[in-house]
């Protein structure tokens, strides 16, 4: 993996050869030192080893994922602000399962830095409405709810929303006891 810097020096050198073929009349090799740069240029704003990680999601492949995403040594360095954010995204779900307030850290870093997919904002944000609620911070789980249902546009996460919302209702109602027979007048049962 090179670093985000080293690709644009790159993406500019290959450019370079790309305008002396011209110049020299190969336009075929011309035309392929542009697609080269074009793909530097790509792997500046889309990570190739976030790339590789999002693969390994859509498998289920949690270690392998987690393998590719610890690759990445120094991602202040390596990644881009939107890449950033999906970083902690991605860590944010791997940890999701094991430690809560670890991936709270890496959630609330991912919103901060922001992730170009409003679904993926969406998602980011309910995970975050579900450990507020599992942390009894109810109002914080309600405000981070209704903010992503806005940022679903598609209503892909509908039912995860709405489950969590009649999970909050059920949280806030007061418990009733229900069990054997109350005892009339005289302290006896009937």
């Amino acid at each position: 993996m090179f670093n985000k810097n080293i690709k644009l020096v790159l993406a500019v050198i290959v450019m370079g050869i790309a305008v002396w073929q011209f110049v020299e009349g190969n336009i075929g090799n011309g035309i392929m030192y542009i697609l080269l740069s074009l793909i530097f240029i790509f792997l500046y704003f889309k990570n190739e080893l976030i790339l590789l990680a999002f693969l390994r999601l859509r498998k289920q492949d949690f270690p392998g994922a987690k393998k590719w995403l610890d690759k990445i040594r120094n991602p202040e360095a390596a990644l881009v602000t939107k890449q950033q954010g999906y970083y902690n995204y991605l860590n944010g779900l791997m940890v999701s399962q094991t430690n809560i307030n670890e991936a709270e850290k890496y959630f609330k870093k991912a919103v901060s830095l922001g992730l170009s997919m409003d679904a993926d904002m969406a998602m980011a944000k309910l995970n975050l409405a579900g450990i507020a609620m599992t942390k009894n911070r109810k109002r914080e789980a309600e405000i981070l709810l209704s903010e992503a249902k806005k940022l679903d546009k598609h209503n892909m996460m509908d039912e995860q929303i709405k489950m969590m919302k009649e999970q909050m209702k059920r949280a806030g109602q007061p418990r009733q006891q229900y069990g054997g027979r109350r005892a009339g007048r005289g302290g006896r049962m009937r």
